[in-house]
């Protein structure tokens, strides 16, 4: 496959060759030359700012602002081909210096200076065609250049499409149409309207203009980027720290983020149930089945408790088939009722499992421990939760399958 996506990359590569060849003598002047340095230098500037997608395949798909259609306009199809030359060569030396280059990095950059050059100097013929017809209507010259952008991106993803459906990336008719609509007609809007102007200034060697629109759109770039970044970083940490504080079998908080809770309650002066529950006779159910059957009724006590709690409490699993809930906003006796129902939700559920290949219903009972009182004063969180547990083993001693319960409020 590798060879075959060689072979295609090759091949428009040498299209571009010809194309540039063909196109007619070319001798640069002094404003080529101050136009290739300028296009060269902000292309290779705003380069590192380039959204780029490696979704499919090993080839980067560039969704950034590319300035190559206002120089094919400007210059015919062989000066372009000596800037995106120059430009991607450049691009492929960083990355070499940088060590950021990708493993086949040469095979990118003969891709993108032969699919750059091939497809905008198809749009060099057809502005100049077409701009007699365009220039009659109003806004015609900003019309034609949306439709050679239009038509230039779509041949970009035709191109890949052919390269990603080579290497295997790209299978049916519908993930290409899915690849096509990631392009977006406002970011196509945008190329058009920046080429646009960048083709009037060079035309009118407006090179303050043209440096300033340069500069606009890099530093513009340049903010977005870095916004992106920073959102990007935020959500980052946020999925560390959220792996930090989860507890990998039932998806509930773990005992560190417990203790983090507890510290930070302890401080608000709320009135708070601490409630301490595990799985009545755990160990028999591992002894009776194994571990695997074990963990899939430690997930089903999860489930069915985090069933009956609000956004505002709060559940952790505070050991193996132990978890601990703080109840918020609640009474005491609004706590203890809810405790009674989910009681009883237990002993009407049954856990469906698979054991020695067959389907197995077990069911279980639990028991909790119950301290309700307020935070702030002479009993910490950390105190509250010793009471709770200290209630749970009170249920254990009682029979089991209950709930005990104590209060530090007078009601």
């Amino acid at each position: 496959m590798l060879l075959q996506a060689r072979k295609v990359i090759f091949t428009i590569f040498f299209i571009s060759v010809v194309i540039a060849i063909c196109s007619g003598p070319f001798l640069p002047d002094n404003t080529y030359v101050i136009a290739l340095i300028l296009y060269w230098f902000f292309s290779s500037l705003y380069s590192h700012l380039r959204v780029v997608d490696k979704t499919k395949s090993n080839i980067p798909v560039d969704y950034g602002i590319n300035y190559s259609l206002s120089f094919a306009i400007f210059a015919g199809p062989f000066g372009l081909f000596i800037f995106e030359a120059l430009f991607r060569l450049t691009e492929h030396v960083t990355k070499k210096c940088m060590k950021t280059a990708e493993p086949d990095e040469w095979l990118h950059t003969m891709y993108n200076i032969g699919s750059f050059v091939t497809f905008n100097s198809l749009a060099f013929y057809l502005y100049h065609l077409l701009y007699p017809l365009f220039d009659r209507i109003p806004f015609g010259f900003w019309l034609l250049l949306f439709l050679l952008i239009v038509i230039v991106s779509l041949l970009t993803d035709i191109g890949l499409i052919i390269l990603f459906h080579v290497v295997g990336d790209i299978r049916t008719k519908q993930e290409a149409i899915d690849f096509i609509k990631t392009r977006s007609l406002f970011d196509m809007g945008k190329v058009s309207l920046t080429n646009g102007l960048l083709l009037i200034f060079l035309e009118e060697q407006r090179w303050d203009m043209l440096i300033s629109l340069f500069l606009l759109n890099y530093f513009v770039s340049r903010s977005f980027f870095s916004k992106s970044q920073s959102i990007q970083h935020k959500i980052e940490r946020d999925q560390f720290e959220k792996m930090a504080y989860t507890d990998f079998l039932t998806g509930v908080h773990n005992r560190a983020f417990m203790d983090k809770k507890m510290a930070e309650l302890n401080e608000t002066g709320e009135q708070i149930s601490v409630v301490v529950a595990d799985i009545d006779n755990f160990k028999k159910i591992n002894d009776t089945y194994n571990h695997a059957v074990g963990d899939q009724v430690i997930q089903h006590f999860a489930a069915t408790l985090q069933r009956f709690l609000t956004k505002h409490d709060f559940l952790f699993r505070s050991g193996g088939e132990e978890f601990t809930i703080f109840l918020r906003n609640r009474t005491f006796d609004e706590s203890i009722h809810l405790i009674e129902t989910i009681l009883q939700a237990i002993r009407d559920s049954a856990v469906q499992v698979e054991y020695e290949s067959k389907e197995t219903s077990i069911t279980y009972t639990s028991s909790f421990g119950l301290y309700f009182f307020q935070t702030g004063g002479a009993v910490s969180m950390e105190k509250a939760y010793v009471y709770a547990d200290e209630l749970l083993l009170q249920s254990k001693q009682l029979g089991k399958d209950r709930v005990s319960a104590r209060s530090e409020i007078s009601i």
